[in-house]
Parts: structure tokens; C-alpha cells; sequence
């Protein structure tokens, strides 16, 4: 294609940075003095069919982004394909000097990245964490493999100041640049996509809920986290604001307990994204080579029973249909799922993996590695193989009163707080009173702990030679 007579410009290729606030590469992008021509590329071989909650967020996501940009005086341009080739496609036509990028570290995108890097003039731009994983690393140059020095270098450096949001306009509106529409932007119910809703429950998570998270946020009845997971995944709100945000509340109101435990949150999704970083063979094995030779047991159905929350534990039922029915799950309910997956029922916690990515909204490469790894005892800093979450007595610590269960187990809607964790221990008569029989309304627990946990310990130590 001729190009046209435009004004030179350059390519801001937006990717998991779903926002113009605090956007280093964007900021990169318009730094350079040129006008700037923001595309997204579908790529293929990241888009799923039938499309699955995460790929309806992200699309939802990119039409806020186009409404945006719009406002600010250019276009979003929509491509599909390889991004290699659409990219080289649009620098020809267009003649863009360079290529700015926020850096991904996930092993597909790292090679992406490395391809499109060898024909065309990108440039990468630190963005996806705060600090990025190369400068977060032991005196000796190595990086960590343990949280609590992690999370001890990572608060030691500078700190950032959010880059700002975009005065005026700089990007180029190429009308006539191909352009496809974007699919059906179907939202999900409970994550409304874009920038100005990640604020809003930032500002919202701020006034109601940031004072009790360090005691709130392991409670699965009470709202108490922030729920922003979906919003971080997309870069629809930037980590470096909110750590900036946080630790500015954190000086003012003298190192509150909810907002310093909130930032050690934010700083273990900095940990993980630095393991994937520097050991992407955790994607495909366990980070200690001790526990790559588990014998799990594998069982399809009780894999089958777990994946629809019928396993005759209120508590793992109650996350697990959380997760199909919404596509979020609260992170204690992630733990005691990956927990009673992995040991009660010795499955490969790679099962359990795959799963949460093609439910999770918020699923993150790192991240859902990295608790998997924790969960299954692993992985790096993991919780040690001995440590066998009980599922009765998750429950009863982390919902008392089972008010989490009768959301997402009605079966159990009339059970008392005696008996909602352990209803097989009714007495019979109650529970034909109530209307549930364990066993025909409600499944039997389709293990006993005791001996899962017995089976569990001496696979792995059997592991481990």
C-alpha cells in the first residue's frame, strides 16, 4: 500500500496496558515528538473459540480503550493475524519510525517479542511491574528463588512516581488505515471492563475496605478484597500507581495494617512474574526438580468432581462453583481448591492449572503458576508437601457462619453453621427435615482427609527418595 501524506508518526502496540494514565509506553511513544498510531493486534494463536471470560473481558476491555482514545482526538487500529506480519504491514504503510511496547515476560510473548524485534525497529518498555525482574536480584547478580528477601530487595529501591496521564493529543487519526471491527464487546457481569472502572474500585476498596484487609481478606463470606485482579492482568490500571497510592496511605496513616498487608499482596505478584521471568520452565515443570517425579493418582472422575464442585466438601464446592459461575474465585477459596486437588486427591496440580486459566478472568501465567506451585508444595517458597490444608477446617476458620457455602451450594441453603462444613455428620432426621440427603441431594465427600493426607505424605516423600 502507497502511504499516504502523513505526518511522521510512530506505533504504540498496546498489548496487556489497556490504559492511557500512568502508561510508560505510551509515554515512551509520544516522548518521541512524533505523532502516535495505537494498534492491538488479535492475535490467533491467543484467541480461544468458543471465547472464554477472559478473552470477553479483553474484548470488552479494547472497546473502553477505542472509546478513549476517541475522546482523545485518534483511533484505535485493529488488526488480526501474526503480529510480526501485521506489524511489518503497518510500518509500510504508514512509514511509523519505531515501535514502542509494554515488556511481557511470559515465554510465548518473550519470543514473540524477539521475532517481531529482528525485522522491526521495537522497542520495549518496562511497565508490567513496578520493578522490573532484572533489577530485582541478589548481590551476587542471581535472582531470588524465596518471597521474604524478594519482597525485602524489591521495597529497598527507589521508588516510582506514576508517569502521568497524556496532556492532549499526539496520536495519529489515519482514517484510511485498515482497520477491523472489533468483536462483540459482551461484558462480565461483576467485572465491568476499562480504566474507569479499575479506579473506581480502587477509590472504592481505598475508603471501605483497606483498613480491615489484613484481617478481612481471608474471609470468603466477607467482601473484603479488592478485586482488582482482572483489571492488573490487562493493564487497565497500572501497578506502579498503585503501589504509589498505597504506600502514600501507608505514610499517612502510620504504616496501617490493611494497607501494608494490600502492598505485600502487590509485591508477591511482583515475585511471581520475576520467577516466570528468570525460570520459564516452571510453565511446564515443577520449580524443585525433587517433586517433578510425584506419582499422582489422576483419577478422571474425582478430576471431573473437583472441576463442578462436587466433591461433597461445601468449602471446595462452594470456590469451585464460584469459578464456573463467575469466572473469579476468592484466593482463600483458590488455596483450599489447589490444596484438596493436589493432595487429597494426588492430581497433578498442572490439571488444576490449566483449569483455573480457562475459567479464571484474572488468569495470569505467573500468578496461577506460582499459586498452584505454592499449593501443591512445588514450587518456590512453596507451602512444604507436609502442610495439608483440611478442608473442614478451612471452612469453619475462613467462613464461620457458612454464609460463602449457601451462596454457591444452595443444596445447603438451610443447613445451620453446626453442620454446613461436615453436613454428612447430620443426624438423619434433620436431614430429611431439611431437605438434604447426603448422598442424593448432596454428595458424600468423595475422599476421607485422613486418608488422602496419609496418601499424600508418602507420595511425595517417595518422591524425594
Amino acid at each position: 500500500m502507497v502511504q499516504q501524506n502523513l505526518e511522521p508518526s510512530v506505533i504504540w502496540w498496546i498489548r496487556r496496558d489497556l490504559r492511557l494514565g500512568n502508561n510508560p509506553a505510551l509515554l515512551a511513544a509520544l516522548s518521541s515528538g512524533l505523532k502516535v498510531i495505537p494498534v492491538f493486534v488479535l492475535d490467533d494463536r491467543l484467541l480461544v473459540s468458543p471465547e472464554n471470560r477472559r478473552q470477553r473481558f479483553l474484548i470488552s476491555g479494547l472497546h473502553r480503550m477505542a472509546e478513549s482514545i476517541r475522546e482523545s482526538g485518534g483511533q484505535l487500529v485493529i488488526r488480526r493475524g501474526k503480529p510480526e506480519d501485521e506489524l511489518r504491514r503497518l510500518v509500510e504503510e504508514t512509514g511509523a519510525k519505531r515501535i514502542f511496547a509494554e515488556e511481557d515476560y511470559s515465554p510465548y510473548a518473550r519470543k514473540r517479542d524477539l521475532d517481531v524485534g529482528r525485522i522491526l525497529p521495537l522497542e520495549m518498555v518496562s511497565g508490567l511491574t513496578v520493578h522490573h525482574p532484572g533489577a530485582v536480584l541478589k548481590d551476587d547478580g542471581t535472582p531470588y528463588t524465596v518471597f521474604t528477601p524478594f519482597s525485602r530487595k524489591w521495597k529497598s529501591l527507589p521508588e516510582f512516581n506514576p508517569a502521568g496521564r497524556p496532556i492532549g493529543s499526539q496520536f495519529q487519526k489515519a482514517c484510511w488505515l485498515e482497520s477491523i471491527p472489533l468483536p462483540d464487546g459482551r461484558p462480565i457481569p461483576g467485572f465491568p471492563a476499562g480504566e474507569v472502572e479499575a479506579l473506581t474500585r480502587l477509590l472504592s476498596f481505598f475508603n471501605d475496605r483497606l483498613e480491615d484487609y489484613d484481617e478481612a481478606r481471608d474471609r470468603m463470606d466477607l467482601d473484603g478484597t479488592s478485586a482488582l485482579s482482572p483489571y492488573l492482568r490487562f493493564g487497565m490500571i497500572s501497578p506502579a500507581f498503585l503501589v504509589a497510592e498505597v504506600r502514600a496511605l501507608i505514610r499517612k496513616f502510620a504504616n496501617n495494617k490493611g494497607a501494608l498487608s494490600w502492598l505485600n499482596e502487590l509485591v508477591w505478584r511482583e515475585f511471581y512474574q520475576s520467577i516466570l521471568y528468570h525460570f520459564p520452565v516452571v510453565n511446564r515443570e515443577s520449580f524443585n526438580p525433587k517433586y517433578r517425579n510425584v506419582t499422582w493418582r489422576n483419577d478422571s472422575e474425582e478430576l471431573d468432581a473437583w472441576r463442578l464442585g462436587m466433591t461433597g466438601y461445601p468449602v471446595v464446592d462452594a470456590g469451585m462453583r464460584q469459578l464456573v459461575s463467575t469466572g473469579w474465585m476468592h484466593n482463600r477459596a483458590r488455596m483450599i481448591t489447589a490444596s484438596f486437588l493436589t493432595k487429597d486427591l494426588l492430581i497433578d496440580w498442572r490439571e488444576g492449572e490449566r483449569w483455573f486459566m480457562e475459567k479464571l478472568v484474572d488468569g495470569d501465567m505467573a500468578s496461577n503458576n506460582g499459586g498452584w506451585q505454592w499449593s501443591a508444595g512445588t514450587g518456590t517458597d512453596a507451602a512444604p508437601y507436609y502442610r495439608i490444608f483440611n478442608p473442614v477446617l478451612q471452612g469453619k476458620k475462613f467462613d464461620p457462619h457458612g454464609d460463602y457455602v449457601r451462596c454457591w451450594v444452595p443444596e445447603l441453603g438451610g443447613v445451620s453453621a453446626e453442620w454446613i462444613h461436615e453436613p454428612w455428620l447430620m443426624p438423619e432426621s434433620l436431614q430429611t427435615n431439611l431437605g438434604v440427603t447426603v448422598g442424593k441431594d448432596y454428595p458424600k465427600p468423595i475422599v476421607d482427609h485422613r486418608m488422602a493426607r496419609d496418601r499424600a505424605l508418602a507420595a511425595y516423600k517417595a518422591a524425594v527418595g
